[in-house]
């Protein structure tokens, strides 16, 4: 817990125990510890030079811990400043870069990470880079990354960050898939099921993407695309299959469930029926014995579902998804 101000864990111990004995003897302590004396004399120095213990002036070889409002209070403001100023300095060297670079080239929007280990690194960096929302298509069968790291992932979204994860369905059969996948729905991610995604891809705050280079048996490499038309046409791709997985929720006794998508209903399908056989949105609210608000509104609603613009579209959708016949003389009958 106080290794943000530079502590080990045996410092930490040593504090802890000076904190609630008061004072103690080197050898006390290092008994109480299980430690060397010579270890846990080493750990008691490193205290006073943090303003964490002292050498008591009354008694030879005995130290006492310093108060932790007054003492870790002055490390954290130390700690907060430096932090301050690092933060400052990331500002000014983030506007430099931005002064240099302000129309990139074409080859500074992409990267090639080489190497499984370089890859590792770089998609940890990108997640605990990240600031709001992180994206991800995983598949079964990872080479460099698995695409779930629950490390990661717990120490983002204690930061606010939101996941929002397409699995094909095999990482569901993987020997830890499902103990990771109900830790990150435990965390309240958002995680759908496919059988199939098409690559394997991260997303960062839609500025950053990761998507593998190299197929199976080569180096594993990746390509990092930074803000660009090719990053939009990553997270297009994204999106696309996020909406035709089926969310996965956590149900009783912690069992890993699907949820289906929500679909039109009857009334629903008769309604694209008779428009796509050419009826006009009066003539099939009055077949349907339905208000013509009530026809538009539903109209509307698949529109939403679907994620298109057009009537036109909507009618290809339907198409594509089985829920009219493409015999418009079916839609009559």
């Amino acid at each position: 817990m106080l290794g943000a101000i530079g502590l080990d864990e045996r410092q930490e111990s040593a504090y802890r125990a000076l904190v609630a004995l008061g004072a103690a003897e080197v050898a006390d302590l290092a008994h109480r510890l299980a430690l060397p004396e010579g270890e846990t004399e080493r750990a008691l120095r490193r205290l006073e030079a943090q303003g964490l213990a002292a050498q008591s002036s009354s008694r030879t070889g005995r130290w006492v811990a310093a108060p932790p409002a007054v003492a870790l209070g002055a490390l954290l403001t130390q700690q907060r400043h430096e932090l301050e100023q690092a933060e400052l300095a990331a500002v000014l060297l983030a506007e430099e870069y931005r002064a240099e670079a302000a129309e990139p080239a074409v080859h500074d929007l992409v990267e090639v990470v080489t190497g499984a280990s370089a890859v590792a690194h770089r998609f940890l960096q990108l997640q605990l880079g990240a600031a709001e929302e992180v994206c991800a298509l995983v598949t079964g069968r990872p080479v460099a990354v698995t695409g779930i790291d629950n490390d990661a992932e717990e120490r983002a979204s204690e930061r606010g960050v939101a996941y929002r994860v397409v699995l094909e369905r095999e990482v569901l059969t993987l020997p830890t898939g499902l103990v990771e996948l109900s830790a990150a729905l435990g965390r309240d991610e958002q995680v759908r099921v496919v059988e199939k995604v098409p690559t394997k891809l991260v997303v960062v705050d839609r500025s950053l993407a990761m998507v593998p280079l190299t197929g199976r048996g080569a180096e594993p490499a990746a390509l990092v695309v930074h803000a660009s038309g090719l990053l939009e046409s990553l997270m297009g791709l994204f999106e696309a299959v996020w909406k035709d997985a089926l969310p996965l929720r956590l149900g009783a006794g912690g069992q890993v469930m699907e949820d289906r998508l929500p679909g039109p209903d009857a009334t629903d399908l008769e309604i694209l029926s008779l428009l796509l056989a050419g009826m006009t949105d009066a003539s099939v609210a009055k077949q349907l014995e339905l208000g013509l608000r009530t026809v538009q509104r539903r109209v509307k609603g698949l529109m939403e579902l679907t994620g298109v613009t057009t009537r036109l579209q909507l009618g290809w959708h339907a198409y594509e998804k089985g829920w009219v016949s493409r015999d418009p003389r079916a839609a009559r009958a």
